[in-house]
């Protein structure tokens, strides 16, 4: 017997949430932007948007982690009679290891223990997955773009796995009365027949797949010119962010955002978008709350970077 075709939503037809969408782009250009946390209410399209992607991106799919997973259903695990027994080294592979290539998506992350959370955040940030069993270790391949998502009301992550995400996007219900119609006539018409609507979102799926793998192939070409290196320092400063993980991030989505867009060189405007989504929850002033970005403080200082970029060099008259 024949199974029946599924269809996932379509990336294209999600209404709304450009943020998320953009968030999540980035990094699949550039998978070292670090990963994403997408934090909203049920219903805001968080997993719909992540279980689109394959659609995006054929050689791609999508591992989940359940909020109940083991270490050793995680990382894997040793066979440690084998090794004693027989003198090989069996490795029982988890899933860590069937993402490596692929995107790792963990729901309700702040449900998922800590320790393990460490876990995925230490393998997405050195590409590599070592399991150590009495004595015994193995190391693998983990190259993989991390994704949470994550219902705020739920409880938190510590601010110490929250800061070791790239990137972290809001999301909220639409208030648009005309979107709030689209999303029912979308999901409505979907559900109806699932094949016909996938393919009215065709020709809008393949454009956006070539634009990433155009911006992939871009990537590197894209200059960041010094003057925005001290401008994400400043920023950075100004906004009192811990360590340098919020600059290197800024400057490394700056230059992703300009290669989706085919620009050579990335910009002012680009650093500041991508402040947006790197500074917020690096400025807590307390465990229980992220910062607040004053746009005064932005604007203040992208006009003098702007005004000292301009000004002449010294003529020497005189000497």
């Amino acid at each position: 017997m024949m199974r029946e075709k599924t269809y996932d939503y379509p990336f294209t037809a999600i209404v709304g949430q450009e943020p998320m969408k953009e968030a999540i782009l980035i990094n699949l250009v550039n998978p070292s932007a670090g990963g994403v946390l997408i934090r909203g209410q049920k219903g805001t399209a968080k997993t719909t948007a992540v279980r689109a992607i394959p659609g995006l991106m054929e050689d791609c799919r999508v591992v989940e982690i359940p909020a109940n997973a083991t270490e050793d259903r995680v990382a894997g695990t040793i066979d440690i009679e084998a090794a004693l027994k027989d003198g090989e080294k069996q490795f029982q592979p988890g899933l860590l290891k069937e993402a490596d290539g692929n995107i790792l998506y963990v729901d309700e992350i702040n449900l998922l223990d800590d320790h393990i959370v460490d876990l995925l955040l230490d393998a997405a940030a050195t590409g590599r997955n070592t399991v150590e069993r009495e004595g015994i270790s193995c190391t693998h391949s983990a190259r993989f773009v991390l994704i949470g998502s994550m219902n705020p009301e739920e409880g938190n992550l510590r601010p110490q796995l929250l800061d070791r995400f790239g990137m972290v996007v809001d999301v909220e219900a639409e208030t648009d009365v005309d979107k709030r119609v689209q999303i029912i006539e979308n999901r409505m018409a979907y559900e109806k027949n699932p094949g016909y609507f996938c393919r009215k979102y065709k020709e809008s799926q393949e454009e956006l797949s070539e634009r990433i793998r155009s911006a992939r192939e871009f990537l590197p070409t894209v200059r960041v010119p010094k003057e925005l290196l001290r401008l994400a320092a400043q920023i950075c400063v100004a906004y009192g962010t811990d360590g340098h993980r919020a600059d290197i991030g800024m400057i490394r989505t700056a230059q992703t955002i300009a290669a989706l867009e085919g620009r050579k060189k990335a910009s002012r405007e680009d650093l500041e978008r991508a402040a947006r989504y790197v500074l917020p929850h690096r400025m807590r002033k307390n465990p229980l709350e992220d910062g607040q970005m004053d746009p005064q403080v932005m604007e203040e200082i992208l006009s003098a970077g702007k005004k000292s970029s301009r000004e002449p060099e010294a003529s020497g008259e005189g000497d």
